[in-house]
Order: structure tokens, then sequence, then C-alpha cells
């Protein structure tokens, strides 16, 4: 059950009922429980996370200066598949591919001195 709240927080909703959790409203996107191996697991079907943000773009990124950085540059995922999430991986390149989506990752850049 704990599983089952990852996915109400990015807003999927439980299958195979198809009434939303705790009043929120179902997205496009779904998410269900079903035995993998014997066991009970989690599938995300994938659709695209970006709907309307801009998408005249390639892949939209957008960029902070921030001062008080270590690293000069750090790529942070807002598609949410990231194997290192909150910092990006690239996932974002099969998501986009498999979905039609333009979504891309926050960069947070060291001003140059």
């Amino acid at each position: 059950m704990a599983a089952l709240l990852n996915c109400i927080n990015a807003g999927f909703s439980y299958s195979p009922s198809t009434r939303p959790l705790l009043g929120h409203v179902q997205s496009s996107s779904s998410c269900s429980v079903k035995p993998i191996n014997g066991k009970r697991g989690m599938t995300i079907r994938a659709e695209a996370i970006n709907p309307e943000i801009r998408k005249s773009e390639e892949k939209v990124v957008d960029s902070v200066v921030v001062s008080e950085l270590a690293k000069p540059l750090t790529a942070y995922c807002r598609c949410w598949r990231s194997g290192t999430f909150p910092l990006c991986d690239g996932s974002h390149v099969k998501h986009n591919k498999a979905t039609g989506d333009n979504v891309g990752p926050l960069l947070l850049k060291k001003p140059k001195e």
C-alpha cells in the first residue's frame, strides 16, 4: 500500500478501480498494481507529463544561476523517471521518444567569475 502513495502524490489513479483516490482528480496517466512473478508490483503507463508548456520547443530546459553552488552545473530531473532522482540521469530522452513529450531537466548553474 505504501507504493500507492507515490501514485497518489503524482496525481495518478489506482487501477482496476476508476474512482480517484482520496479525492484526487484522475489524470490521463494511470498506475496499476498487478502480480509480477507471483508478487505484487506497480506499473505506470507512459504518457506525456508536459501537456502545454512551451510545446513548440524540442525540449524544455530551464536554467537558474545560483551563486552558492559547489559544482558549476547541476541538473535536476523533471520527468520523474531518473534512477538518480532528484538528479537528472538523462531518462527524459527515453521518455520523450516513447511519449512525444518535450520535458527536460532544470539546470542550476554557478555564475562565471
